[in-house]
């Protein structure tokens, strides 16, 4: 299968060729994206359309919370700048003032900001909590480790298969109308609406897989296995990068994420040779198959 690679493939520049033809499989077409989604668009200053829960609380939180309190300091900051300027100039007010405190506003200049702190961080620790909720017993579990400068894919879980995944030359990504460099020969493919146990690793120096569209980001470290839960709500291709830098390639390492629907993810891994179905079935009935007859 052309889609099985070890670690000890690993080149300076790219994967080996061989290792990376998941278009070229029986049945699967890589999916076309979707302008605007999952993907930076120019001229946007905002974040990215969020497709997982702790995306879109970030999001609102961002957008309800956090832009709102700054515009407000900012504004009043500047407008008691500038009336500092105005009231307090040498030829407004010749003769300063001595007042060496007030009561009434030290106390509001220590409440207020407390409050305002209290206000950011009650959303902040519950989205922190709900980004490292632990993962579900019925999650799939999907390892990507990170290389000078590729990305692996393996899934333990469906018959431990590897997928290699190299930067597309501009060329060809602007022949299957995606971003450029942003865009794969492989992608990480996984199940839409359904929970990941996404780990990370590095074989060689530290990388940090993250999808901004995704509200995710996880280092790979090596010799440390990181773990995460993600639920990705769409069917979609969702693109990323290594945020990590990790050598004179760290920028054509891309990150990109294909969620299917649940049917066409178990075609595609069969079609890659895995398996699908409950890790505990099979692991119970090979047990049973080693256990001495009575």
């Amino acid at each position: 299968m052309l889609l099985f690679a070890s670690s000890a493939h690993a080149q300076v520049d790219a994967a080996p060729a061989d290792a990376a033809a998941t278009e070229t499989t029986a049945g699967y077409t890589p999916m076309t994206p979707t302008e605007g989604k999952g993907m930076p668009v120019d001229g946007r200053l905002s974040f990215q359309d969020q497709f997982t829960q702790d995306g879109r609380d970030a999001l609102w939180m961002h957008d309800a919370i956090l832009m709102p309190i700054i515009t407000v300091i900012s504004l009043f900051v500047l407008g008691l700048l500038m009336w500092v300027i105005v009231r307090y100039n040498r030829r407004a007010n010749p003769v300063p003032s001595k007042t060496t405190h007030n009561t009434l506003i030290e106390v509001i200049w220590t409440v207020v900001p407390a409050l305002i702190l209290v206000v950011i961080a009650v959303p902040s620790i519950n989205l922190l909590l709900s980004q490292y909720e632990t993962p579900p017993e019925e999650a799939i579990t999907i390892k990507a480790t990170g290389y000078q400068w590729y990305w692996g894919y393996t899934y333990p879980d469906n018959g431990g298969f590897e997928v290699i995944s190299n930067m597309l030359p501009p060329e060809e990504a602007l022949d299957r109308g995606e971003p450029n460099q942003l865009a794969v020969d492989n992608r990480m493919v996984v199940p839409a609406n359904t929970p990941l146990r996404l780990q990370t690793t590095a074989v060689d120096v530290i990388h940090s897989f993250g999808v901004a569209s995704l509200w995710f980001k996880l280092d790979a470290v090596p010799g440390r296995l990181n773990e995460r839960l993600l639920t990705i709500e769409e069917p979609g291709v969702y693109y990323g990068q290594c945020y990590e830098l990790c050598g004179a390639r760290h920028g054509f390492m891309p990150v990109v994420v294909e969620a299917l629907p649940r049917e066409e993810w178990e075609a595609w891994v069969l079609e890659q040779g895995g398996t699908v179905g409950e890790p505990e079935v099979v692991e119970a009935e090979v047990e049973a198959e080693a256990a001495p007859a009575a």
